[in-house]
């Protein structure tokens, strides 16, 4: 039995960055459980554990996640190997107390996260500040801060401008300009050209900015509205990053695992 296993770890949120936590601290040994909004908005599904709301499971990597209907069911399953996602839009409560618990949402702003909802709690990226909201914030932006633990004070504050990946950044991104029904044209993996049509909106064609592979389509499930992010389009041009769980996941999911260790005092009281 894992060192770690009495220790549950509750993450808000399954899309990449999420994935990239729950990968760490399930490796470490951590039985973990995600909550997902009914509907979620992630780009990077096919590396993201929150497709299991949709599909019922998703793999990534050597992860398995399943969807669950109840927090007993959940509580369950986290001592399986498989990660069990949860719809919740709200803190659940389940029969067994949480140890830790990971705001990876990735919101921008704090919603509602408190101290006092474990005995640890982290945050990830801008909105927080460690001290008040929770006790540790990991930075997300992309750059020689990357990953680092900040005990205090806030993460560098959102530019709104995705960072360089290939060297383009805001353009690789893409964001739909009306509402309505997407139907997408292309999958995951895709290569495409500058100008490619990806998909339609209510019918308004939904063109690629650059060339590249498309890295991530949000749910077509999801209705879009003005300015949403709706697809990323990476100018590597190597599919296989479509599939694996990035270096900033990863990045930010070492940070989440070196607060968690780091603070043992607080999960693993003498």
């Amino acid at each position: 039995m894992s060192l770690f296993a009495e220790h549950l770890v509750v993450v808000r949120g399954g899309g990449d960055l999420a994935t990239g936590v729950v990968a760490r601290l399930h490796r470490a040994g951590f039985p973990v459980v995600v909550l997902e909004l009914p509907v979620p908005s992630t780009i990077r599904r096919t590396v993201a554990v929150a497709r299991a709301v949709s599909e019922g499971t998703a793999v990534v990597e050597d992860l398995t996640a399943r969807l669950v209907q109840t927090p007993a069911q959940a509580l369950d399953l986290s001592t399986t190997g498989t990660i069990p996602v949860l719809v919740s839009e709200s803190l659940a409560t389940f029969p067994k107390p949480t140890t830790v618990l990971v705001d990876a949402r990735v919101a921008k702003v704090s919603l509602d996260t408190s101290l006092d909802q474990a005995p640890l709690v982290v945050a990830l990226g801008p909105g927080f500040v460690a001290g008040y909201h929770c006790h540790a914030v990991v930075e997300t932006m992309r750059g020689h801060h990357l990953g680092r633990v900040l005990w205090a004070g806030s993460a560098a504050p959102n530019t709104g401008v995705p960072g360089l990946v290939g060297g383009k950044a805001a353009e690789r991104v893409v964001r739909a300009t009306r509402s309505g029904a997407i139907v997408w044209e292309v999958d995951i993996g895709d290569p495409v050209v500058a100008g490619r049509i990806i998909g339609r909106i209510d019918g308004e064609p939904v063109p690629a900015r650059l060339a590249g592979v498309v890295r991530g389509l949000i749910d077509p499930s999801r209705p879009a509205t003005p300015g949403l992010k709706i697809a990323d389009i990476d100018p590597r041009a190597d599919p296989t990053v479509c599939f694996e769980i990035s270096d900033k996941a990863l990045a930010v999911g070492g940070g989440v695992l070196e607060a968690v260790l780091t603070r043992h005092d607080r999960i693993m009281p003498v």
